[in-house]
């Protein structure tokens, strides 16, 4: 599934890296901890967080993320957009918490299997 359907499928609001909408989406990783998303999360995944300062592009960016979900509608900082739109991947927000987002992804993309 593509970052675009999920984004049309769960009501989420793209923020920035527009451009990596086309991305394929291989599962999901939930985590505030930046050493274990950078330990345990793979390429293509998205990832749903509620942390905004720029090293959340940075870990997105080396394990090749399809996507970042920020929830509770937690704002991405000015760095973190232009980083985000920089490496094409894009940034999502939410009004939901981490667990509902985390919840109904798991069920739009088990439904694919």
């Amino acid at each position: 599934m593509k970052v675009s359907e999920i984004v049309e499928k769960l009501d989420l609001k793209v923020v920035s890296g527009k451009n990596g909408l086309d991305r394929e989406i291989e599962g999901g990783y939930v985590s505030d901890l930046l050493s274990d998303v950078m330990g345990h999360a793979r390429e293509n995944q998205i990832w749903i967080t509620l942390q905004v300062h720029q090293n959340v592009m940075a870990i997105a960016s080396l394990k090749d993320l399809a996507a970042v979900i920020l929830v509770k509608n937690f704002q991405a900082n000015e760095n973190t957009i232009q980083h985000s739109n920089d490496e094409q991947i894009p940034i999502l927000s939410t009004s939901l918490s981490t667990f509902e987002i985390a919840g109904k992804l798991y069920e739009l993309l088990n439904k694919q299997t």
